[in-house]
């Protein structure tokens, strides 16, 4: 497993003052995909999953505002899903990237729809996992999911989100998850995550996406109902889709050998 300590590291500022954490693994040489990463983590979520696609790819992770190591200018800014795909071009910029593969999992696969819709010329192919369009056509998560993930005891909270991200037979393996939030994070930080992923509507715009794109979706999701996957594939003009029987939130993490071999051949 690729170590923290083995990734490359280095800061990038932003022009509203944010200083960007980045890491980067793979050959310097090799095609560049962005990965992105849900709500309220750091690049962290992508512990494991990074193996995966560091021999063939070059892969840039960095951490959204709030979170990991990197510094935003404040907290007062209107922070979305735009912002934040924005945030993803600078990288892009200066790391001399012209255009990358990018797969998105849950809140970064709205960041990814914002980049691939704002820049087309910049995204290369697209993945899409376990995401939502948005907007007054989303299907949204239930009451009773708001509920469990809204307990006043953190360890109920953590005890709910596993279980929304993985189906009883990933707990037999007794593996640690890097999906359940930075714990590094402020109140504050969480909250506007919260909001970003809230107001995030790219229903008018996915239509303008260019890059051929692969939508990834368990059928089990609570979190992102699957019928946002179609939602989506109606609206970009080049995309096909593939659901997982039985997958939760967390299936490109408990079936990684398969999805992501998946990944590696629509990338390929």
């Amino acid at each position: 497993m690729i170590e923290d300590s083995q990734l490359r590291h280095r800061t990038v500022p932003t022009s509203d003052g944010a200083r960007l954490a980045v890491q980067e693994s793979g050959p310097a040489d090799a095609p560049a995909l962005l990965l992105l990463q849900g709500q309220a983590n750091s690049h962290d979520w992508w512990t494991g999953l990074r193996d995966d696609f560091a021999r063939d790819f070059r892969t840039i992770t960095f951490d959204y505002r709030g979170t990991g190591d990197t510094q935003a200018a404040e907290y007062d800014v209107d922070w979305s899903t735009g912002l934040f795909a924005t945030d993803a071009r600078c990288v892009l910029d200066a790391l001399g990237v012209q255009a990358a593969y990018v797969y998105g999992t849950s809140m970064g696969g709205r960041v990814a729809q914002m980049l691939a819709s704002s820049a087309p010329t910049r995204v290369a192919r697209l993945v899409l996992a376990c995401t939502s369009p948005g907007g007054a056509l989303a299907h949204e998560r239930g009451g009773e999911v708001r509920r469990a993930l809204a307990q006043p005891d953190e360890g109920a909270r953590v005890r709910a989100l596993l279980d929304l991200m993985y189906t009883p037979a990933w707990f037999d393996r007794h593996r640690r998850s890097h999906l359940i939030g930075d714990p590094g994070m402020t109140g504050r930080a969480r909250t506007l995550h919260l909001r970003v992923s809230a107001r995030h509507d790219a229903v008018d715009v996915l239509a303008q996406i260019a890059a051929p794109t692969l939508v990834l979706h368990g059928d089990a999701d609570l979190m992102a109902p699957v019928a946002n996957a179609h939602l989506i594939a109606e609206r970009v003009p080049d995309c096909r889709v593939v659901v997982l029987p039985g997958g939760r939130h967390g299936f490109f993490d408990e079936f990684r050998d398969s999805v992501s071999a998946d990944v590696r051949r629509f990338l390929a």
